[in-house]
This record gives C-alpha cells, sequence and structure tokens, in this order.
C-alpha cells in the first residue's frame, strides 16, 4: 500500500488539477454600493455541451489515516465543491496516466475555501474530516457519459 502525507492547499500545488475557490488578497472591485467586494471568476465552469447546475451534497466524514480506494472523473465538465459549514476538508486528486489514475495527491482545503476541478481530473470522492458535512456542488448536467469510476490499489492518507 502507498501511503501519502496531506500537502496544505495552495493556488500553485493545486493549479494542475484546477483552481482553489477563497477569496483574493484583495477584491476585484467593490459593489452594492461600496458594501460588497467581489471576488469575481475565480474559476471556469466547464460544460462540454451541457448545462451547468447547483446541487448539495451530505457526506458522511472520514478519519485519519484514510484509506482511498477509489477515484472518479467527469471528461465533459468541471466539478466545483464548496463547503457550507466551517471545516477543514480533504481533497484528494491524481494526474491521469494513460487513461487511469497516477498517484495521488491529498490537500487539506482550510475552512471556508473550495476547489474546481477541471474536467477530466481525477479526484476522490467527498472526505469532510470528523463530522458530516454539506458541499455546494457545481458541476455539468447533459449528454454523454461523464462519470468515470476506478477502484484502485488503497493509498493510505496520513496527516
Amino acid at each position: 500500500m502507498i501511503t501519502i502525507r496531506i500537502e496544505p492547499l495552495s493556488a500553485a500545488a493545486f493549479a494542475a488539477f484546477g483552481e482553489v475557490l477563497a477569496p483574493k488578497p484583495a477584491p476585484d472591485r467593490m459593489i452594492n454600493a461600496g458594501r460588497c467586494e467581489r471576488h469575481h471568476a475565480l474559476a471556469t465552469v466547464e460544460r462540454g455541451g451541457g448545462e451547468a447546475i447547483l446541487s448539495i451534497f451530505r457526506s458522511e466524514p472520514v478519519s485519519l489515516p484514510y484509506d482511498c480506494a477509489l477515484l472518479e472523473r467527469h471528461p465533459l465538465g468541471s466539478q466545483a465543491f464548496m463547503p457550507l459549514g466551517p471545516d477543514p476538508w480533504l481533497s484528494v486528486v491524481a494526474p491521469d496516466d494513460g487513461g487511469r489514475p497516477g498517484t495521488p495527491r491529498a490537500f487539506l482545503v482550510p475552512s471556508r475555501t473550495g476547489v474546481n476541478l477541471r474536467a477530466g481530473t481525477w479526484h476522490g470522492v467527498l472526505t469532510p474530516l470528523d463530522r458530516p458535512a454539506d458541499f455546494l456542488v457545481v458541476d455539468r448536467e447533459g449528454p454523454g457519459v461523464n462519470l468515470e469510476e476506478v477502484a484502485i490499489d488503497p493509498v493510505r492518507i496520513i496527516p
């Protein structure tokens, strides 16, 4: 079994897989009579001919160490996950290796931060830590096969 250590999330470290969804150091502009910061266009919704949809996913938590044995990808559209609660969570991603997942990486996503996975990015299932969590999910609905799941040899994820 491969063991991987959880990495801190940064835009640079995550760039190969998608975008980090968090406010910028300074807003792009102020709106609503100066009462609201707009952090504009943090990510792009890839739709591959379908529609962008909004959903809420409710996930059971995992405990560390966590053995990840399932990865999936959505070849036709991006998928964004934004937690609706205050807790940090894990994003497990892997590069593509000839149509199969390469070696996974695990990122600790800080509280009140989300990620947008590019179309075709291998990723684990939602992994809140310690307690159940709700996520706002933006992804694609439409024609075509947009889900591939692969069982992998378990990868142990440690702090």
